[in-house]
């Protein structure tokens, strides 16, 4: 398997319903699984990008939430219709789609 230039991570944390923080499961992240993929395979990409589940990425009440490396870039509040931009703006682009960026203080 050659090593991809971005890997994804699509929070798919799962809380029990009501809990006060929500869960990025609750929210819509399957549907961004499944987005990705799609396009993944769409865009002829395999190898290039590899998309992963992951368990929790942190910002629970902001979700759902994707994390792209190498760059460690984090979005949130990604909706199924946003995958799209990030896949053809950041991943194949190189570009940031910065209206769904993490703010600052997530990472504090």
């Amino acid at each position: 398997m050659p090593k991809p230039e971005k890997h994804v991570f699509i929070c798919t944390n799962s809380r029990p319903p009501g809990h006060p923080k929500g869960s990025c499961t609750t929210n819509g992240a399957p549907d961004l699984l499944m987005e990705f993929g799609r396009l993944m395979e769409e865009r002829e990409a395999f190898g290039r990008v590899k998309i992963s589940r992951s368990s929790c990425l942190g910002p629970c009440e902001l979700g759902p939430s994707v994390l792209i490396y190498p760059e460690g870039v984090m979005y949130v509040g990604v909706q199924a219709a946003d995958v799209a931009e990030i896949f053809d703006g950041h991943l194949l682009g190189g570009t940031p789609v910065e209206r769904l960026l993490a703010p600052p203080e997530v990472w504090s």
